[in-house]
């Protein structure tokens, strides 16, 4: 994992084609370490979450290249590795866990981190997922309490939508666009040999949540 870090640190600080191109041995060495770790989650993540048994390391992982075509920000790499462990794969619409692995930072803070959830729910999944927060907001608010990670607040709204109804104290729930817990990692996280087992425990820890929130979602598909 060290040379993974490295070698995403310095695309950081070096980050178009030329530089990319001269240190791509490195690049398949650490996609190759990621794609093997990725695998190795799976297992441990199916071991306490059966949904997840089956998925495939490429229906959970996503390219290093960068689509700049609607951003301003024109490097052509991302600067860090990640991966979605979700039922049905990435792109399902069901939450999952997420490892994002970067030793320079990210939006919601600095270095690395881990989240439970799913981001960007369609109007449907939202809806339902309102209607969970009615009807058992307690039970979620002890699910996040529970699991050790904070509840991301970025998007939420600063009022509670109309149409939906919840004890004053549950309210920021019923604010919220996604559903999305994370928790911060230092990169010295990775240097433990069994960081990987030490991952999955702080998933499970999440899969109360998850379950809580899959169902909403689940009703949602199938109505």
């Amino acid at each position: 994992m060290k040379e993974l870090l490295s070698f995403l640190s310095e695309l950081h600080d070096n980050n178009n084609r030329e530089w990319f191109e001269a240190n791509k041995p490195r690049y398949r060495e650490a996609l190759a370490t990621h794609q093997a770790n990725v695998a190795r989650l799976i297992e441990l993540i199916a071991s306490f979450d059966p949904a997840v048994e089956g998925v495939s390391v490429a229906d959970s992982t996503y390219r290093i290249y960068r689509d700049t075509r609607f951003s301003k920000d024109k490097t052509p790499y991302k600067d860090f590795f990640s991966a979605f462990i979700v039922r049905g794969g990435k792109r399902s619409g069901y939450g999952g866990y997420y490892l994002h692995i970067s030793p320079k930072g990210h939006t919601w803070g600095e270095g690395s981190f881990l989240a439970a959830g799913n981001v960007s729910p369609e109007p449907c999944v939202l809806k339902s997922l309102r209607e969970e927060v009615e009807d058992s907001a307690e039970l979620m608010a002890r699910n996040i309490e529970m699991s050790g990670f904070t509840l991301d607040t970025t998007n939420a709204l600063k009022r509670t939508p109309r149409g939906f109804s919840v004890a004053a104290e549950y309210e920021y729930l019923l604010r919220q666009r996604e559903f999305i817990l994370s928790r911060d990692l230092t990169s010295e996280w990775f240097m433990h040999p069994d960081w990987l087992e030490r991952t999955a425990e702080l998933f499970k820890r999440c899969k109360p949540f998850l379950d809580q929130t899959n169902r909403a979602i689940e009703y949602a598909y199938s109505i």
